[in-house]
């Protein structure tokens, strides 16, 4: 699975009293599908995945996956503590249609003197997913570069969104994991081939069926070709995109796309372009608004973001608190020059 491009962390939204609000979940999937990102993560940390039951995980992603473009790459946020838990969510995440999953380091293994169990955890979960996988770093608790680089040989882990991409980190990682190289389908265009896209006859019946004949699908197959990539990272924080860009990060999932997707991909976008002048310019205009929204206000501070530009943001669950007064105005004011 090519992971190129802005993959969105998406919000989980709630009504007023803590209820799942799947609507406008799916309100705002459908929004997403229209802008440039290549694809979305649902129940990623912005996605407040250690608030829900198993039960309401398995409806957010069900809801999402139903609700997304057929071209947009989809994956599933499903670590669980057990490697039976995550597993049953890899497994529900393949039936609903997404196309890989995001395992991050368990909360009961993340103390470093337990990284033999961690990585112990990675290849369990990546021998027996039902997706391939694609590793989650927090910059609160990265994993180990020499963890990354002896998971990245696994035939089932694509890559891996590291919230710490910065410089040193990025070239360590890259020359650890050069010699990975798998071959991916995509389009003519080189865009991602998702699974989606390659069921066969959605909508369609064969002429016998209108006649009373046997059901037959008749939708052709779409035309693929391959692309040979690496161990396929992606920045996971909005202030680190240019220097993981520079370090050989393919694309990012940085939470406040959720709150301004257009503004993150431009800074992609004039990367490939060649233009790492305007790259720079357009990441220095996100650097203050990204590091108060998405660093310092959290999931509150991106929710209220996401209602500013036109998508539903609404409220987290309970414990986390709403913004303040003067938090909601510093906001307005901080997100006046990108709105979508």
């Amino acid at each position: 699975m090519l992971l190129e491009g802005l993959l969105l962390p998406l919000t989980t939204p709630f009504f007023a009293d803590g209820r799942l609000n799947l609507n406008k979940l799916e309100q705002n999937i459908e929004r997403y599908s229209k802008t440039p990102a290549a694809g979305l993560i649902a129940l990623a940390r912005t996605g407040e995945p250690s608030m829900l039951s198993d039960e309401e995980a398995r409806l957010v992603l069900t809801s999402a996956a139903g609700a997304a473009a057929r071209e947009k790459v989809l994956v599933a946020g499903v670590s669980r503590d057990s490697v039976r838990g995550t597993l049953d969510m890899a497994e529900h995440a393949g039936k609903a249609g997404f196309d890989a999953v995001l395992v991050k380091r368990p909360g009961v293994l993340r103390d470093a003197r337990l990284d033999r169990e961690a990585l112990g955890y990675f290849l369990m979960v990546a021998d027996r997913s039902a997706l391939p996988v694609v590793l989650g770093s927090d910059a609160d608790a990265p994993l180990p570069v020499e963890m990354v680089a002896e998971l990245a040989g696994h035939s089932r882990i694509l890559g891996i969104v590291d919230a710490d991409a910065g410089d040193e980190r990025a070239e360590v990682i890259a020359a650890k994991t050069g010699a990975v190289k798998r071959e991916v389908a995509v389009t003519h265009v080189f865009a991602a081939v998702t699974g989606r896209m390659q069921l066969q006859g959605e909508g369609m019946v064969s002429a016998a069926a209108l006649t009373g004949g046997p059901v037959t699908a008749v939708a052709p197959a779409i035309r693929t070709r391959t692309k040979v990539v690496g161990f396929q990272r992606l920045a996971g924080g909005t202030g680190s995109m240019l220097d993981g860009l520079r370090g050989g990060v393919v694309g990012a999932a940085v939470p406040f796309a959720a709150c301004a997707p257009q503004a993150c991909y431009e800074v992609l976008a004039a990367w490939k372009d060649g233009d790492e002048a305007l790259a720079a310019e357009k990441q220095h205009r996100l650097l203050d608004i990204a590091r108060r929204i998405e660093g310092d206000l959290g999931v509150a501070g991106i929710k209220y973001g996401c209602d500013l530009n036109g998508f539903y943001g609404g409220p987290a669950r309970s414990p986390i608190m709403p913004l303040s007064g003067s938090e909601r105005a510093e906001v307005e004011a901080l997100m006046h020059g990108i709105r979508n």
